[in-house]
């Protein structure tokens, strides 16, 4: 018996309860709002595996995947960031072979830091860490690390102190104080100590040197080695959002197609659930969905005011306290067949603006029209609005050219052409107060909006990842088809899941029933 079929009871017999459950599920109906992985993913589980029918609204008008898409100019294709499939999660794992089969390429892993124009492997490795640095600069490290272990920061409150404690206050500011301002905006004092744990969790320099010096690999039965995720990962011969276009292609082939282009205006509810939502085209004609449930992918802060009648104050000012990190990529053609072997690398010297660097090429040979060349994406983390976002399309390829001569990977006039791609709201902001806000409006709307929940990066505001919002887009859609009773907010995010070994359990066996045979 599998684990959904158990919520079914044993008072009918299993014909009863075949058309009993096909009754409900005719009656429900769910509007999502975002077509990223979580609301994909949702509306793959709702349609294709629980029959139940579902409505997508999704603001762009030519793309689906949001962060997770692929964007094409020239037949060159790249990320909004890199996009490694790999889960812990086994049924996240199946769930990615069942639409992409043998288009889900696996790929090896190489990524290192850049500083003072060396390189660094990434993950830390200590050897290469402390010894690339050179003999003074380890003294001064290995110095600071010992007095951080003798008088650390208690109770440390933000992720500068935790991060010190781990590491030492030398290493921080090499490895950890400059890229990560880069990419939030903010000072590391300000950034809080439990999203540090979570996201470097199990990690120290002890740790480091120890499994430098006494590497210990899980092994299966039989003593085959199993691949770290460090190793190698799986990517789609296309690119992310390759998942995506096929996943919005199998859900209207289901009769349930994308509706592309619609912005939410409007969530109409009437203070004991939501009622309907108001999407408007991009030649301002505006549409009222309305669902028996409902599921949000949009950022939170955006979702709270889209409410009519407007949220209470106190709500809104929660809203209004959380805050997002942008990002843009400058996708750079170069004239060259090979450039560098990683997959990216992490830019932490201080005069280079952009945050890191990827080679599209090295993520799949597909990702690239012509093999002579090579497509490079600088990423740039901004505010919408500052000088950086602003910036002309022309200025900010300069800019990614000067970058990338500083980092002296090629000459002036091999760089060919170039163009950009804006990201707002790229990552929430994860400052000391954000948890705070976050579980003002998730109590408010649970109590007032039960049949509204809420998946994935931004609509959680939560730092996950592809698979963990996928996750908590399972959950949610088995609540609604099975009453399943599952806590989309309790998905592991921890660091283990993203640099440790892919453990034969499913991880997420706790969390999600697994669906119907």
């Amino acid at each position: 018996m599998s684990l959904i079929s158990s919520y079914a009871g044993d008072s009918a017999s299993p014909q009863m309860q075949d058309a009993s459950s096909s009754a409900e599920q005719a009656q429900k109906h769910v509007v999502i709002m975002g077509a990223g992985p979580a609301g994909l993913t949702a509306a793959y589980e709702l349609v294709v595996h629980q029959q139940v029918g579902v409505t997508v609204l999704e603001k762009d008008p030519c793309y689906v995947g949001g962060i997770s898409r692929t964007v094409e100019h020239d037949g060159y294709r790249f990320d909004i960031g890199g996009h490694r499939f790999f889960s812990k999660s086994t049924e996240i794992e199946n769930l990615w072979t069942e639409i992409m089969g043998k288009d889900l390429l696996v790929r090896p892993r190489l990524s290192r830091i850049v500083y003072k124009g060396k390189y660094f492997d990434y993950p830390l490795k200590a050897a290469n860490a402390l010894f690339g640095l050179g003999p003074i600069e380890t003294i001064r490290c290995i110095s600071s690390y010992i007095k951080a272990r003798l008088a650390p920061t208690r109770n440390p409150r933000n992720l500068e102190e935790w991060v010190t404690n781990q590491f030492g206050k030398r290493l921080f500011q090499i490895f950890f104080k400059t890229y990560t301002e880069k990419v939030w905006g903010i000072s590391t004092t300000e950034l809080s100590a439990d999203w540090a744990a979570q996201r470097i969790k199990g990690l120290s320099l002890s740790s480091a040197i120890k499994n430098a010096l006494l590497p210990n690999k899980k092994t299966k039965k039989g003593g085959e080695v199993i691949k770290t995720l460090i190793d190698e990962f799986r990517y789609p011969r296309r690119g992310p959002g390759e998942l995506w276009e096929r996943t919005a292609s199998i859900i209207g082939k289901h009769g349930y197609p994308v509706k592309m282009g619609k912005e939410i205006v409007s969530i109409q509810h009437d203070g004991k659930q939501v009622t309907g939502v108001i999407s408007c085209d991009t030649k301002g004609n505006t549409m009222m969905e309305h669902g028996s449930h409902y599921i949000s992918t949009l950022p939170m802060r955006e979702l709270v005011y889209a409410f009519d009648p407007p949220l209470p104050a106190h709500i809104r000012q929660a809203a209004d306290k959380l805050k997002y990190r942008d990002f843009l990529t400058v996708a750079l053609i170069v004239d060259r067949a090979e450039m560098f072997p990683d997959n990216w690398i992490y830019l932490h010297d201080p005069d280079i603006v952009a945050g890191r660097i990827q080679n599209f090429k090295n993520w799949s040979p597909d990702m690239v029209p012509d093999a002579s060349k090579t497509c490079l994406g600088l990423e740039y983390f901004c505010f919408e609005g500052d000088g950086l976002w602003t910036s002309s399309d022309e200025d900010l390829v300069k800019l990614g050219g000067k970058d990338l001569l500083k980092l002296k990977m090629c000459k002036p006039e091999e760089i060919l052409g170039g163009f950009v791609v804006r990201q707002p709201k790229a990552y929430p902001v994860y400052n000391d107060e954000y948890k705070t806000h976050v579980r003002t409006i998730r109590d408010y709307l649970e109590a007032h909006a039960p049949n509204l929940q809420l998946v994935g990066r931004n609509g959680m505001h939560h730092y996950n990842n592809q698979d963990h919002s996928m996750m908590s887009a399972l959950c949610a859609a088995r609540n609604i088809a099975v009453n399943a009773n599952l806590d989309p907010w309790s998905v592991n995010t921890d660091a283990e899941y993203h640099e440790g070994t892919r453990d034969v359990e499913d991880l997420s066996g706790r969390l999600v029933p697994q669906r119907a045979k």
